[in-house]
């Protein structure tokens, strides 16, 4: 019997605004030793000047790399010959607005297209999708509704907000 391993992943994010719409964000992964620099901007919908791709994009952008990554992985594992992979992602959410209040936000559904270029067996490649969803960071995330905690600094301390 193979020995379960367990470990952490953890990512760290400072953001901090420096345009109109702009943020700039620093992202450690400790664990790693690396550090990325991104941005996000709004276009004029919002009042920014679309330095930057908006956040939504680069949740697309992160969702969808995030199973292409594991698809790639795991098929080396799984020794299946995988010459490609294209995956087409399409993120629905609808906002309402009343008068002049900020938008309350709702995800409509979320959905994946994968398409492989291998000779590998459809259970084969239904395998390999199935491990890569488990494998998945984002979408395991995403699949288990994780509260997300907030605070709120006030004066010098910070409360739950």
């Amino acid at each position: 019997m193979a020995e379960t391993k367990t470990f952490d992943v953890i990512f760290e994010g400072v953001g901090t605004s420096s345009g109109k719409m702009r943020n700039d964000i620093s992202v450690e992964w400790p664990m790693m030793k690396e550090k990325f620099e991104l941005a996000t901007d709004e276009g004029p919908f919002h009042g920014g000047d679309g330095t930057a791709p908006p956040p939504l994009a680069l949740f697309c952008a992160a969702l969808t790399g995030c199973l292409m990554t594991q698809i790639r992985a795991f098929a080396k594992r799984m020794k299946i010959d995988l010459r490609n992979v294209t995956v087409s992602t399409r993120l629905h959410w609808r906002g309402e607005q009343e008068g002049n209040d900020p938008y309350v936000t709702q995800p409509v559904g979320f959905h994946m297209d994968v398409d492989m270029e291998t000779d590998a067996s459809e259970d084969d490649r239904m395998a390999l999708l199935a491990a890569a969803k488990k494998g998945c960071f984002l979408e395991q995330t995403l699949m288990q509704g994780l509260v997300v905690g907030h605070r709120l600094k006030l004066g010098d301390d910070w409360r739950d907000a």
